[in-house]
């Protein structure tokens, strides 16, 4: 989605007046707990993430599903049965 250079910069000038304007409330309290679990669960998220796009350049490179399990640390059984609904065409 291209933007004109106005449009970003009128953008910059509004997120940085709603940062200007904003007050916390009490419900935007967080212990520092909630705050690791809430970034680990996010960096596990980025990881899955880039596991299956792994998964998908290696089975369109030829990778059988055995050497896929075997590098996940799982079987070539449990390897397709999670990731091949998300890289084989339907």
């Amino acid at each position: 989605m291209p933007r004109s250079i106005q449009e970003i910069l009128d953008h910059a000038d509004e997120l940085a007046e709603r940062l200007e304007d904003y007050e916390p409330s009490a419900d935007d309290e967080r212990s520092v707990e909630e705050y690791l679990l809430r970034r680990a669960a996010l960096a596990r998220a980025q990881s899955e993430r880039q596991i299956l796009d792994a998964v998908i350049k290696a089975r369109a490179a030829g990778s059988t599903w055995a050497r896929i399990g075997q590098l996940l640390g799982t079987s070539a059984q449990a390897a397709q049965q999670r990731y091949s609904p998300l890289t084989e065409p339907a």
